[in-house]
């Protein structure tokens, strides 16, 4: 396994066909249902200017464009071109730009809101990124960012977690063990203060993963995330047929997939 190929994995990096999947598949399924809670936590008004950091295919992007309205600015970057194509398909009238959060092309007190929603994890420099973040904050402008809690307490990803490590080794593991590494509150909380946002407040709130079947929760994580990298298509078919007897726990009496995933949403006021 190279250097490149562990980094892409881990950094949450996927292709233009792996963005559709993720768009079609695991927004419904994981990320959708938490945009209206930190566009909650941003306290987004009527035409305010909000910029949506990581975006990803713009789930979040597009809930805050809705409480905007037509006379706000709402901006929509990521760093992934492929997710940033089916954005655009998804919603043609939002502004959208491939960027870095460490490096954001924007002027100083740019916007009135900023969002990150499940973004945080991933990038190179957190902290430089949070300090970009506050420094396109208007002044009483308000930062809202969500990180999933950890892995043990979604116990669907936690036991995927270990049934990939021990049919696939470390790196495949850890690439589905990368969006929970701020998992921690307090090391969530002691970032936050690194990077600029000491007063933030932190809320753990309830969430739950939905999934059609174990079938397709698995194609999601290997076709829709990074697992390609590391998971071929017999070792897709043994991980389905693995996880069919491991998590028969999660399923509902239609085959479909249910278990907790919590996250923390920290909301930050610049006074």
């Amino acid at each position: 396994m190279t250097t490149a190929t562990t980094t892409a994995a881990t950094a949450g990096q996927v292709s233009k066909s792996a963005a559709e999947i993720y768009d079609e598949f695991f927004v419904p399924s994981l990320f959708g249902p938490w945009a209206k809670p930190l566009c909650d936590a941003a306290r987004i008004a009527r035409d305010s200017d909000v910029l949506d950091v990581a975006c990803g295919t713009g789930a979040n992007t597009r809930e805050a464009a809705g409480r905007v309205g037509s006379k706000g600015r709402i901006v929509g970057l990521d760093r992934n071109d492929g997710m940033l194509s089916v954005a655009r398909a998804r919603a043609p009238s939002v502004e959208w730009v491939e960027g870095r959060a460490e490096a954001l092309p924007f002027d100083p007190q740019s916007f009135d809101c900023v969002l990150c929603q499940f973004g945080l994890m991933f990038f190179d420099d957190k902290t430089k990124a949070l300090a970009e973040m506050a420094r396109v904050l208007r002044p009483g402008g308000r930062i809202a960012v969500s990180v999933w809690d950890s892995a043990e307490n979604s116990p669907g990803y936690a036991g995927m977690i270990e049934l990939v490590e021990t049919m696939f080794g470390r790196d495949a593991a850890d690439a589905l063990r990368a969006p929970f590494c701020l998992g921690d509150k307090q090391r969530f909380q002691s970032l936050l203060h690194d990077g600029g946002l000491a007063k933030a407040t932190v809320t753990t709130t309830s969430g739950t993963a939905r999934f059609t079947s174990i079938r397709e929760w698995v194609r999601m994580d290997v076709r829709g995330w990074t697992l390609a990298d590391f998971i071929d298509d017999a070792g897709f078919e043994a991980l389905v047929t693995q996880a069919e007897k491991r998590f028969r726990r999660f399923s509902g009496k239609d085959g479909s997939i249910e278990f907790p995933a919590p996250a923390h949403i920290a909301a930050w006021t610049h006074n």
